[in-house]
């Protein structure tokens, strides 16, 4: 895989619509109202418009200042000192009654400032879910926590149906693409940790590409996703969201994107979903769980016996 800096412009396969329609301003107007923060927005997702549009969001927690400073991503950082909104989980269960959706994606900033990194917050908010909305299937994308298990057992055993963890980027570039306190050994371990936890747990995990990797390098990750039991793997193009963030190497064609899909999914990943605009929380992949873990009665008896629903 080449890894020439190019500064040409987008190609004609990443260029997205200007977010817009009646759905998408009732779902802004809804967040803003209650003061919740989507990734969808602070991260500058390019696929918000069919997403919001869709009716569908992913929710960040914890506030929007992140502890963290990832050299890839806009989210805003810098010390919360402490300040936790208690009234969050009441919030995101409003909204969520708002959008009508039958599954949701929740995610948080890093919250090192906080003795939990903001655990009982983000255990509290599903547990809410699961006993006012039974019927909601719940997708944790969840930070690091510093590789605490007593964190990942927390939001686990709080009764999610998908628990997602980003590896980001291959081992190498680790440290240029992450902050130093992330590591690619601790994001696996996160994601083991998880499945030791519940095996039933469908577990998932997304690459950026576009930032220097190797192909041989992004095989090496699949195999390491595969090792601690990863089920679902999106692969998508790095954009770099403003001049403060790095710089995109080279821009990956959608055969490549095509060819790597077909390499996850021999190699054993249930689900793949691999292109220029993927992100981590992609609706076709949503679809794909919903329709995985509703048909699969054990799981949603099993889970419904433990959380008394």
């Amino acid at each position: 895989m080449e890894t020439k800096i190019t500064h040409n412009p987008k190609p004609e396969w990443l260029k997205v619509r200007v977010p817009g329609g009646e759905s998408y301003q009732k779902i802004k107007s809804e967040l803003r109202s209650r003061n919740l923060s989507t990734v969808c927005e602070e991260a500058r997702c390019p696929n918000i418009s069919e997403c919001w549009s869709g009716g569908t969001a992913t929710i960040m927690l914890l506030g929007s200042v992140c502890t963290r400073g990832c050299r890839f991503c806009s989210v805003k950082t810098g010390n919360p000192k402490g300040v936790l909104d208690s009234d969050e989980p009441q919030k995101a269960l409003e909204t969520i009654r708002v959008m009508g959706v039958s599954y949701i994606v929740i995610t948080s900033v890093d919250r090192d400032d906080l003795p939990d990194q903001g655990s009982g917050l983000l255990e509290k908010t599903i547990q809410l879910l699961r006993r006012e909305e039974p019927k909601l299937l719940i997708e944790m994308l969840t930070p690091d926590f510093r590789g605490s298990r007593e964190c990942v057992d927390k939001i686990v055993d709080a009764g999610l149906h998908v628990f997602a963890h980003n590896i980001e980027t291959v081992e190498r570039l680790t440290k240029k693409v992450r902050d130093g306190r992330a590591g690619y050994r601790q994001s696996l371990n996160v994601l083991k940790m998880a499945k030791e936890r519940k095996s039933a747990l469908v577990t998932k995990s997304s690459i950026m590409l576009g930032l220097g990797e190797e192909w041989s390098e992004i095989l090496q990750t699949m195999d390491d996703l595969l090792e601690v039991g990863v089920e679902v793997l999106t692969l998508g193009q790095y954009l770099q969201p403003s001049k403060k963030q790095l710089p995109v190497t080279r821009f990956v064609t959608p055969d490549e994107f095509e060819a790597l899909e077909s390499i996850a999914k021999n190699k054993g990943f249930a689900y793949v979903a691999s292109g220029p605009l993927v992100r981590s929380s992609y609706r076709a992949g949503e679809l794909y769980l919903e329709n995985k873990i509703r048909n699969n009665p054990g799981m949603m008896k099993s889970m419904r016996r433990e959380h008394g629903i």
